[in-house]
């Protein structure tokens, strides 16, 4: 099998794919895009950094292909819905620069407490100015991590090691694990309040999306101390830029933006209590020789056995096979999204029940689309169908699947169900329906519903009472909001009802608001599909 190492990455991982029985290795660095169409006409598998694109084009030029291995994080180089439509499996390395950015973190922490970038510059400049760069400690004091990922749990270890007290907000970490890293676990509100630095390492997500803004600093001591160096767009940057004037924020340190390359006048250069780099996470040398060892072996792993470590997209499977578990992939990965939706953030355990007919299929590939779909809104784009069931491992959630062949209500029933740590379980179930095979939504949590597992729904739980109906229906129509079709269900006449209404807008927060004002209204979530 022949291996393109189209761009350079550490030669011990080009020595070790040479050291494979029955690979020949072609490196062919700085390649222009028509030798690369050349090249691939006959590889097994490519090996990029991000120099080489790997195009729809290339990807049509090698059928041959069975892997592309990128040495690093991002992707954006190679057309992943391309290779995903040829069956050609992308990988990534994504442990490769936990060290590197966690030390990087550190240092801009480290350069928080002590402005030594600024005396280095005064001291290049001429000057001998010790009363301009007096510093504090970190010892005792409160370092706030936003995000208990590889990366936030190493920079965690540090801070522990200089005597600092951590403070950690994941939603999604187990106490298990915060308890090993040897954190406190707060929420968002209490680590902003009690902190002396913050560090973000949060995924780029809807949710984490300015996450620390205005009124997230209003939170903050006088003085906090803020770091980026996981994704530009977490900190909103027009409010740190307001809060390092104002000395809200004493300092900042920042690797990543909002916009890369940073704008030659963006105001962040001219502040005095800011450090800034160029997006260098990754830009140590071992990092580049570890994500150079990691992708070499991974691309070995498959050729050679089958295994399949962090792709960031689907295996192959035969078209047959495919189409058959087509509309099956998409009602688990929708009843998976609703029961994250529905649920509390922290969760012991995710358990998959299959009924009926659909128990003769190899159910594995709807189990990973139920996962990816519990953790698509939790840990944005690097979760896929192939790496969920790791990312649920490291967040300390045990999965479990349970089969019956004997049919209930249903011929064929998937049935999402997570239990809290509370205990608490909450459950959604689905099946076909139809010529078509529609997905429909057939029960949450314990009531029979039936609604079309599509778009956007407000799910609410209140009290049989008349009225109902016509108070939701008035207050949507107020807000514009267009009701495709409802549901309503209940256990017994006067007691607890469910009302599930397919909307085709979201409604306002105002809206919203007014919906849970309601004092009939037990609670009220609103679900993407």
């Amino acid at each position: 099998m022949k291996i393109l190492v189209a761009d350079k990455i550490s030669p011990k991982g080009v020595a070790y794919l040479r050291q494979q029985p029955g690979f020949e290795v072609v490196e062919a660095y700085g390649s222009s895009p028509e030798k690369i169409l050349e090249l691939v006409k006959d590889v097994h598998a490519i090996a990029v950094r991000s120099e080489t694109k790997i195009t729809r084009a290339v990807l049509e030029a090698a059928p041959l292909l069975k892997v592309v291995g990128r040495a690093g994080v991002g992707v954006d180089n190679v057309d992943v819905d391309a290779a995903t439509e040829r069956g050609v499996v992308v990988m990534n390395t994504p442990a490769g620069n936990t060290v590197a950015t966690a030390e990087l973190t550190f240092t801009h922490i480290l350069c928080g407490a002590r402005p030594v970038a600024q005396a280095a510059a005064s001291m290049k400049a001429g000057q001998w100015d010790r009363k301009s760069f007096s510093g504090i400690e970190l010892f005792k004091k409160t370092l706030g991590v936003v995000g208990l990922g590889r990366i936030g749990g190493e920079v965690s270890k540090r801070a522990i090691a200089f005597g600092m007290r951590v403070l950690a907000y994941d939603p999604y970490l187990s106490p298990a694990r915060a308890k090993a890293l040897g954190v406190e676990v707060a929420t968002l509100d209490q680590l902003l309040a009690q902190s002396d630095y913050i560090t973000v390492h949060m995924p780029m997500t809807d949710d984490t999306h300015h996450m620390i803004d205005e009124a997230a600093l209003e939170k903050c001591k006088k003085g906090v101390r803020l770091f980026n160096c996981a994704r530009g767009g977490i900190i909103k940057e027009t409010a740190l830029i307001a809060a390092l004037k104002s000395g809200k924020v004493a300092a900042a340190g920042l690797d990543v933006f909002e916009d890369e390359p940073l704008a030659k006048d963006s105001e962040f250069r001219s502040l005095p209590n800011v450090v800034l780099t160029p997006h260098l996470g990754a830009s140590t040398a071992e990092a580049q020789e570890s994500v150079g060892i990691e992708v070499a072996e991974q691309i070995a792993d498959l050729l050679l056995s089958g295994a399949v470590r962090n792709a960031v997209n689907l295996p192959s499977v035969d078209a047959a096979t495919a189409k058959l578990l087509a509309p099956y992939i998409d009602l688990g990965t929708k009843l998976g999204t609703l029961v994250q939706q529905i649920a509390p953030q922290q969760i012991a355990t995710l358990r998959i029940s299959y009924t009926g007919k659909i128990v003769e299929f190899d159910t594995n590939a709807i189990t990973r689309s139920i996962e990816r779909g519990f953790l698509r809104r939790i840990s944005g784009n690097e979760v896929n169908t192939v790496n969920a069931p790791f990312v649920l491992q490291r967040l300390g959630i045990k999965a479990e699947v349970v089969t019956s062949n004997e049919p209930g209500d249903y011929s064929e029933l998937i049935t999402v169900e997570v239990i809290a740590a509370t205990g608490e379980t909450f459950v959604a179930s689905g099946t076909l329906l139809g010529k078509n095979n529609e997905p429909r939504i057939v029960e949450i949590n314990g009531r029979d519903v039936d609604v079309a597992a599509e778009g956007k729904l407000l799910v609410l739980e209140n009290v049989d009472q008349p009225g109902m109906v016509g108070a939701i229906g008035t207050l949507l129509g107020k807000d514009k909001v267009n009701i495709a079709d409802m549901s309503l269900s209940r256990l017994t006449p006067g007691g607890t009802a469910y009302m599930v209404v397919r909307v085709d807008t979201e409604p306002s927060e105002a809206a919203r608001t007014e919906i849970k004002k309601n004092p009939a209204i037990k609670q009220a979530k609103f679900v993407q599909l």
